[in-house]
């Protein structure tokens, strides 16, 4: 049994994605394929690490050293081609705290915040939350293909006099990997203008069909000096309740501004047992990943044909990398309040409502599709099964 098949049950552990969701739903028979977290075992290598520390029995203070930097420096050199400093980096418990701390450290109340839309729910409140200006540049959707308006991206940043902007990628939910000529227009429009740029790539791993992830920091020296990179292992090995990530920023600037935020915060140091799991990983949980990205794109491919094969009313948006589907929903002519509850009730399957990703996701849903076959199988036929008793054409 390969071990991307074995379906281990999380009910009882707490999990916010299958425990929570029965308090969600208000239904026990709703499958939960929405928080973005993945239903496999971390690598081996993690989980003896884990249990070799726990066995020494003492979680003191804990202080990361030279050594872990220099893993994350081998693995970003290794499967991103990037080379940075190891004084570049600085921990973070993770990368939403990471966003709230960036944005109260480099903009006022009342500056201007530019996002692309639909796009990950929290980037919206850590700019509303803080009195900060919400400015959307939305992504063209045309043939089933989302791509950047670069024409209203720098109009609007011209327009509304944008301090920061908040870069996806690869984006969540729609899962572009945006090419080096789509970074290198970005980052010339930012630079032009003066705009810092935070750019989540949390999901930098998990990338399909060959095709290459490049962090927009590694473009140029000047864009290297405008940019904050957030990462982690935690979407790539599966772990995410051990709250470890990092930032990495080349000016000492804005790096030293930032780190303030964090101090000020009472935020030092790195989770015991997420330091020891992001060594591991890093060090000993390439072969892993390799496995587990053939197995996300056997999912992938198993979820766009029978889809594609057995109905019209859902199509699924292409990916180009992390294990969230965008499903277009709109031609099953539902209201979006209609279309949450057919999925909920219906098709007896827990997705993500599209509309909590912005106005442009109206009509949408997001499925996770980073669980054994059996699980994606089943949830799959539930949804396909609830749209032909609607007796819509297929």
């Amino acid at each position: 049994m390969s071990r991307f098949s074995k379906i281990t049950s999380r009910k009882g552990t707490r999990s916010v994605k299958w425990d929570y969701a029965e308090e969600l739903y208000q239904d026990k028979e709703v499958l939960p394929m929405w928080v973005a977290d993945m239903d496999f075992e971390a690598p081996e290598a993690v989980i003896k690490a884990l249990q070799h520390r726990v066995e020494h029995g003492i979680f003191g203070y804990t202080m990361p050293d030279d050594l872990l930097k220099d893993q994350i420096n081998s693995w970003l050199k290794k499967r991103h081609d990037w080379e940075i400093e190891n004084e570049w980096i600085t921990y973070s418990p993770g990368v939403i705290p990471s966003l709230h701390m960036i944005v109260q450290a480099l903009t006022e109340k009342d500056d201007s915040i530019i996002i692309q839309t639909p796009v990950y729910p929290p980037f919206y409140s850590v700019i509303k939350d803080h009195g900060r200006k919400l400015v959307e540049n939305p992504l063209n959707y045309i043939d089933e293909y989302y791509s950047i308006n670069f024409e209203d991206f720098e109009e609007k940043i011209k327009k509304n006099n944008v301090k920061l902007f908040i870069l996806c990628n690869p984006h969540n939910p729609v899962g572009r990997v945006w090419t080096k000529d789509e970074l290198q227009k970005m980052s010339d429009i930012c630079l032009r203008h003066g705009v810092k740029i935070i750019s989540d790539e949390i999901h930098a791993d998990l990338i399909f069909d060959q095709r290459a992830h490049i962090p927009i920091a590694s473009l140029s020296k000047e864009t290297n000096d405008q940019v904050i990179t957030l990462m982690s292992p935690t979407k790539t090995f599966n772990l995410a309740g051990l709250q470890a990530s990092y930032l990495v920023t080349a000016n000492e600037e804005l790096r030293q501004t930032v780190k303030k935020q964090f101090d000020n915060q009472g935020i030092f140091m790195l989770n015991t047992l997420g330091m020891t799991a992001m060594e591991a990983a890093y060090s000993e949980g390439e072969e892993w990943l390799e496995e587990l990205l053939q197995t996300l794109e056997a999912n992938r491919d198993y979820v766009v044909e029978k889809f594609h094969s057995e109905t019209s009313s859902i199509r699924v948006v292409p990916t180009e990398g992390t294990y969230l589907l965008w499903l277009d929903c709109r031609a099953l002519n539902l209201t979006h309040t209609e279309l949450k509850s057919f999925m909920q009730k219906q098709a007896k399957v827990g997705l993500n409502d599209g509309g909590s990703f912005g106005e442009e996701g109206q009509g949408f849903m997001r499925i996770n599709i980073a669980a054994p076959h059996e699980l994606i199988e089943n949830g799959v036929n539930r949804i396909i099964e609830a749209v032909q008793k609607l007796k819509l054409p297929s």
